[in-house]
């Protein structure tokens, strides 16, 4: 057996260059930091690309909330909802706008003259409101891809000013001179129109104080609320109306003792004008010339003047007669009737058998049938008998209850010292048909 008996070769021990590991370390981090820096700079790219579409979707949403806007305007004559709404609903769609807001407000009703608003975002809808009155508006948005209409309250700001004024010759000219709109004067004389005729008792040196709403939208005025208290002094006599809710009963106007100041006929059907012709059952026909029954009022008035209904009833008659031209009868419980002649036209939606309330528009003062000029001839019966318009007293309404009595004290305690300038004018904040604290402490039901 052969065995090898020389031990392995040994390699010889390398010698390590100082330097040649300190270049190899410096390389290496230098690779190092090359490919670190590449891959950093592609991740902060990647942020800065990230943070730059945020930044962009931010400015995008901006630019839709600057792009949403409100058309206002005033319906014109001639407009309708489909020429309103035409660049934005197709046809089809228009109609089932105009069926969902039927049962509201049916929009073939809009009126000229009155204000609208339509809202858009990106030129795409967003709600349209209509003022329907002085009081509410219809409110039509979309909702869960379906129209919604809504009747709600018109919101005002609301200040309550003290009126007064003396009268010269009429208190329509007496309110213009003062300052204020001729629709004061009307609201005035309806609430003083049980006991005070305006056309034949009004004398100089009469007078007035009323506290009253005025109303702001948007800080512009608009128009008139309601008269909390008022006084009319008529020769020499005063008489006082005071606003009061009666528990569930409406608001209306008592005396300072509570009496009712409604009665069963307003003493006239015309706010202002005068007589041109009285009753007489023995009167030449300034036509005819023949001496016949004239029994009724014939109060003067330029063509197109208000005539209201002097009491609660039911239409009997509303057409064209020969004599009397257009005419309407209204037929009152008691067996009482008035009959109103010579109108120019009807009031809307007067026709027979129609109910009426006390001082709704039932026509229009003109000179139709058998007439020398613009004039309302107003005639009254009770049970078929003719009587003088003027010499008819009716007693009052109910008064204000036992229950809420101490409560009107109260009221009218607070509207006095108002009304004589002992305590300041208040300004409420009206949100649409509420009281407000103030309101709810003059109009007070507990």
């Amino acid at each position: 057996m052969l065995h090898d008996i020389q031990p392995p070769r040994r390699f010889p021990k390398l010698k390590t260059n100082r330097f040649t590991t300190k270049k190899a370390l410096l390389w290496g981090g230098v690779v190092a930091g090359l490919l670190g820096g590449l891959w950093f700079g592609a991740t902060g790219s990647n942020r800065q690309t990230s943070n730059g579409e945020q930044a962009a979707r931010t400015a995008n949403e901006q630019t839709r909330v600057i792009a949403q806007k409100t058309v206002k305007g005033v319906i014109q004559p001639g407009d309708t909802i489909t020429s309103l709404l035409a660049d934005i609903f197709t046809p089809q769609q228009i109609h089932i706008l105009n069926q969902a807001t039927k049962p509201v407000f049916p929009l073939s009703r809009l009126t000229a003259g009155q204000s609208y608003a339509l809202r858009l975002a990106d030129g795409k809808f967003i709600s349209f409101t209509y003022d329907i009155d002085r009081e509410d508006q219809l409110v039509v948005c979309r909702e869960g891809g379906s129209f919604v209409a809504r009747k709600i309250p018109i919101e005002y700001e609301v200040i309550t000013d003290l009126v007064t004024g003396v009268i010269d010759s009429s208190l329509f000219g007496s309110i213009v001179q003062s300052g204020e709109n001729e629709v004061l004067a009307i609201s005035l004389a309806d609430i003083f129109a049980w006991d005070i005729d305006f056309i034949r008792d009004i004398q100089p040196g009469d007078a007035f104080e009323a506290l009253v709403e005025k109303r702001f939208r948007e800080g512009t005025p608009a128009g008139y609320g309601r008269i909390l208290a008022a006084r009319f002094t008529n020769q020499g006599q005063p008489y006082s109306a005071y606003l009061f809710k009666d528990g569930n009963q409406p608001a209306a106007y008592y005396d300072e003792n509570g009496r009712s100041l409604r009665k069963a006929f307003l003493k006239a059907p015309l706010s202002f004008s005068r007589i041109s012709s009285g009753f007489n059952m023995r009167r030449r026909h300034p036509i005819t010339k023949k001496v016949r029954p004239h029994p009724a009022i014939d109060y003067a008035a330029p063509t197109g003047t208000p005539i209201k209904t002097v009491g609660d009833g039911t239409v009997t008659f509303a057409a064209f007669k020969r004599y009397n031209g257009n005419c309407v009868k209204v037929r009152h419980p008691g067996g009482w009737e008035t009959m109103y002649n010579h109108m120019s036209r009807f009031g809307r939606g007067i026709k027979r058998g129609v109910k009426v309330r006390q001082g709704q528009v039932i026509g229009y003062v003109g000179t139709t049938g058998l007439s020398t000029g613009p004039h309302l001839d107003f005639r009254m019966y009770k049970n078929g008998v003719a009587l003088n318009p003027l010499k008819i007293k009716t007693p009052p309404s109910a008064p204000v209850s036992a229950q809420h009595l101490p409560d009107f004290k109260r009221t009218v305690a607070q509207l006095t010292a108002r009304l004589e300038g002992s305590q300041p004018v208040q300004t409420a904040a009206l949100v649409g048909n509420h009281h407000s604290g103030l309101e709810a402490d003059l109009l007070r039901t507990n």
